[in-house]
């Protein structure tokens, strides 16, 4: 998911800043953006309500 990426980025948030504001496991975020993985439904609402953008927003393309 390429565009959790970005948007992490943007704010100039870590992998680890991420997941403590989220609450989501480090490693699952980096396989979600590595791609090795998909996401859950209830992860991606914990993503984007810790960057603070709507769900579709995670799911775009680039």
């Amino acid at each position: 998911m390429q565009r959790l990426r970005q948007l992490r980025e943007r704010q100039a948030l870590s992998l680890r800043e991420l997941s403590a504001l989220s609450g989501v496991n480090y490693n699952s975020i980096w396989r979600i953006e590595a791609g090795r993985t998909g996401a859950q439904p209830r992860t991606v609402r914990k993503l984007a309500l810790a960057l603070g953008v709507q769900p579709h927003e995670l799911l775009k393309e680039g």
